[in-house]
C-alpha cells in the first residue's frame, strides 16, 4: 500500500508549525518567514521557482525527496488560503500562482466544499469535507499506487497522526522560539514510540528529525 509521507515540515523550538494571525499579507502569520529560511536557501526550493541554484548540503539533502514518488497531496484549508468559514467567492486559488509546485492532485479538507480547481502543470485542488481516513481513501485513488504526501499545516498533520496514518514524518526544528500560534504535537504524548526515529544536524542552525514506520523504507534510500 502507498505511504503518508509529511516532508520539510517546520517547527518552532516550542513546538508551533505556524504562528498567530494569518493573513492575506502574512501566510505564516507573526512566524513570518522564520520558520522556513532554512528551505528558501536550497537547490530544491531554488529550482522548485526557478530563481537560481540554490545552496547544497545536508538541508538540500533532506528536502529534495519532498516529490519522489508522490501521487497526491493532502493538505488543510488553512495551507491553501487565509479564508475562514462559508467562501465569500472563488476567485482565490492558492498562494502558489497559476502553476503550483504540486503537479498531483490535492486534497484540501475544508468545512465548505467548493468545485474542483485545475491549475496548469497537473494540480487540481479537490476541497472535500471528510475524516483523515476518508481523505486518505480518496487521495490513494487519485494516486495510483504512488506515496500520499501530507502538506499540513499543524492540525492536519496533527489530526493524520492521531489517527496513526502517518508512515514517514520529516520535522525540521528550528533555533527560534515563538511563543503562540499553532502546535504540531499537542496531544501527541508518546508518539515517538510508533516509529523509528533519526536526527541529523546542519550548519544552518536547525536539526532534521525523522520519525519512519518500523519496517518502512525511508524516502530517497536504497532499501
Amino acid at each position: 500500500m502507498s505511504l503518508v509521507r509529511v516532508h520539510n515540515f517546520s517547527i518552532s523550538l516550542d513546538g508551533y508549525g505556524t504562528g498567530e494571525g494569518q493573513s492575506l499579507e502574512s501566510p505564516f502569520g507573526h512566524a513570518g518567514h522564520r520558520l522556513h529560511g532554512w528551505f528558501f536557501a536550497t537547490r530544491t526550493f531554488q529550482r522548485m521557482h526557478g530563481d537560481g541554484e540554490g545552496d547544497t548540503g545536508v538541508d538540500d539533502a533532506m528536502a529534495r525527496t519532498w516529490g519522489d514518488g508522490i501521487g497526491a497531496e493532502i493538505m488543510g484549508r488553512n495551507k491553501f488560503g487565509p479564508q475562514r468559514g462559508p467562501w465569500e467567492n472563488e476567485d482565490w486559488r492558492g498562494w502558489w500562482g497559476e502553476n503550483p509546485p504540486f503537479h498531483t492532485p490535492v486534497f484540501v479538507l475544508t468545512h465548505h466544499p467548493r468545485p474542483s480547481l485545475e491549475m496548469e502543470g497537473g494540480t487540481v485542488f479537490h476541497f472535500i469535507d471528510a475524516s483523515p481516513e476518508e481523505a486518505l481513501r480518496q487521495a490513494r485513488e487519485a494516486a495510483g499506487g504512488r506515496d500520499v504526501r501530507l502538506g499540513g499545516g499543524p492540525r492536519t498533520v496533527r489530526a493524520f497522526l492521531e489517527a496513526d496514518l502517518v508512515d514517514y514524518l520529516h520535522v525540521v526544528v528550528v533555533p527560534i522560539v515563538l511563543g503562540r500560534g499553532e502546535s504540531l504535537w499537542e496531544g501527541l504524548e508518546g508518539l515517538e514510540q510508533r516509529f523509528d526515529t533519526e536526527v541529523v544536524t546542519s550548519p544552518s542552525g536547525v536539526v532534521h528529525l525523522t520519525f519512519t514506520r518500523p519496517g518502512t523504507a525511508r524516502p530517497g534510500s536504497s532499501a
